[in-house]
């Protein structure tokens, strides 16, 4: 009992810290996930962390929390993904409503608004970070068909604006057309 206890304890206190300390939504999150709960704790495997990012991706609602619930349920079940998704839902809760308080002097403070703008740098710097992260893993994997569909999907959404929805919707069929057609090539070679 008191295992499962510390492990809730380190799963609150790690996702409230992340969420503490990142500034520019879910995409941000991500690698500092990825490196708390695979490279520091050992939780969760490498190759696992991409395909919880995706489902937390196409999942509706804020991809930090969706991504904090999945790990969460990954690690620890039920309870652990309300855990994970308490503690990276409280520290923004807390920070807005100290900022909502105090609204009318951020808004007019030179400071702050540099401050703000030297965080947008930083977040865009992140999120070309977790591209290429994320790019990594799949490139390394060497499957042709998810290469494919990445590129194919940074063209369509990009270059000719199509929808993000349409474009999760593709990849969606294409995954369950795949699966169908490897589960269908298996039982033939059996």
């Amino acid at each position: 009992m008191k295992d499962k206890k510390s492990m809730y304890w380190k799963l609150f206190t790690s996702t409230f810290y992340l969420s503490s300390f990142t500034f520019g939504g879910g995409y941000v999150i991500v690698p500092l996930m990825k490196k708390k709960f695979v490279d520091d704790l050992k939780w969760i495997e490498e190759e696992e962390v991409l395909d919880l990012i995706s489902i937390a991706q196409s999942s509706p609602g804020p991809i930090a929390v969706n991504a904090a619930i999945i790990m969460g349920y990954r690690v620890g079940g039920i309870k652990a993904a309300f855990i994970s998704a308490l503690g990276t839902i409280l520290p923004p809760f807390i920070i807005l409503s100290i900022i909502s308080f105090f609204y009318a002097a951020f808004r007019d403070n030179i400071i702050i608004n540099d401050l703000l703008k030297g965080m947008q740098v930083g977040v865009a710097a992140l999120i070309v970070n977790i591209i290429f992260n994320l790019s990594k893993g799949i490139i390394k994997e060497k499957n042709l068909l998810s290469i494919f569909i990445m590129v194919s999907s940074f063209i369509a959404l990009y270059f000719y604006k199509v929808n993000i929805a349409i474009i999760i919707f593709i990849c969606v069929f294409i995954a369950i057309l795949s699966f169908y057609y490897n589960r269908f090539k298996e039982k033939r070679d059996n």
